[in-house]
Parts: C-alpha cells; structure tokens; sequence
C-alpha cells in the first residue's frame, strides 16, 4: 500500500473560519508577536498570553472540519496516510484521520512550565490562570512558541522520508522548520501542492503540480483524482 504524506497549514482551517497569523487581517493584524507568542512574553504577562490562547481555543472549538479536512479521510480506504500539520487546531481529528503528528503543539492541551512533552487535556476553552501540572510547574499553552525549538520535527522528517506520494496543503512553505520538510522527501515522489496563493516552491525538485484552489475546494479534487488512479 502507497503512503501519502500529508503537510498541512493554516491554509486548510482558513476555511473552516479560523483566522490564520499571516494574511493582512489574520491575528497578527491585531497582536504582536512579541506580547503574546514568546516564551518571554509568557514571563511578562502570564494573563495576557493566557487569555490569548483561551480565545483561540474558544474559536477553535467552534469551528467545525471543512471539506478539505473530511476528503482526506477518504484516502485511507485506498492508501497509509499519515498527516503532519502546523495547525494547533483538531480539525483533522475531529474529521476522523487516525494519523496525525502536530509540529507547532495542540490547542485543546496544555504542558508542563519544565517538561515541554508532559501534556493534560483540557476540557473546555478556557485555561484557569494558576492551573498547575502534576509535577508541580504551572501549566501554559501546548504550543510552540516562536524562538522555541520543535520537538516533533525528527519525527516529521522520517515521515516525509517515507513518502510515496506527498500532499502540501494551505502553507506558505516560508515557516520554519516545517518549510524544510519537503527536502527530506526521495527525489521521485511526486508532490502536489494545494494552495491558491504563490508559496515558495524554490527548493521543491520533485515533480510538482500546483493546484491554485482554496483547500476546500482542491482538496476534494485531488482526492476524487488519486482515488480514481488506483
């Protein structure tokens, strides 16, 4: 059976009406990185990054999977698909694919202040401010903050190493690491890409085939196409 990997981005959740940090009305229109996305920041004013990431789990648990996350599903009748995703959001599990790895963290979890991989759930949108992890430490945001490493990104890369077909969907391929992702894939494996915007294709060498439609909308395509070649 043929894996495909799947890359995903805030691309494919735009359409499920979560705001995305980087068009010129997404979240970063509104907040600074630096007060709210940083290790420092947290620090500074714990009440502020917290309220933050409450209400993006509030929007998060209010939106619900799009077409694009649900046709994904689909290919596993057919192929071993495994999903790696910049996306905080469980929009992808909530669709009901079974494999899913989360570079960037998960919103609907929170982690240890010591322990970046001693995760809770966490029932409902709203983080307590002095909630404390059992180890002591008090609980933030399961979410890679910028200048923060990335834990899961080993992980990611032997996944797109295993690839026999790659799906990039929604990302403008300009954050990193996740960015480099695509350079770990064989040289033959084919890699659509699933964006309606320019992302930055430069140091993609495998055959590419760009389909400049919003995920919702070119996902399901590329779905019903590589369904109907097997």
């Amino acid at each position: 059976m043929k894996r495909i990997v799947v890359l995903t981005g805030a691309g494919i959740s735009a359409d499920s009406g979560i705001a995305t940090f980087r068009d010129s009305d997404g979240l970063w229109a509104n907040y600074r990185i630096e007060e709210v996305c940083t290790p420092e920041a947290l620090i500074r004013n714990r009440e502020k990054v917290i309220r933050f990431y409450n209400e993006r789990r509030r929007e998060v648990l209010a939106a619900k999977p799009n077409a694009a996350h649900i046709a994904l599903t689909r290919l596993e009748q057919d192929f071993d698909v495994l999903i790696v995703t910049q996306n905080i959001d469980d929009l992808h599990e909530r669709a009901g694919s079974s494999r899913i790895t989360h570079l960037h963290g998960e919103i609907t979890k929170l982690r240890s202040s010591r322990d970046e991989l001693a995760t809770v759930p966490l029932s409902g949108w709203e983080q307590p401010l002095d909630a404390r992890h059992p180890d002591g430490t008090l609980l933030r945001p399961y979410v890679v903050f910028f200048g923060e490493s990335v834990p899961m990104f080993d992980r990611a890369a032997e996944i797109a190493r295993s690839a026999d077909i790659m799906i990039i969907v929604g990302t403008s391929l300009a954050v990193y690491p996740a960015a480099s992702l695509v350079r770990y894939v064989r040289p033959e494996v084919p890699v659509y890409l699933v964006d309606p915007g320019s992302p930055d294709t430069a140091y993609i060498r495998n055959p590419l085939t760009h389909i400049r439609k919003r995920a919702a909308e070119g996902v399901p395509e590329l779905v019903d196409m590589l369904l109907g070649q097997k």
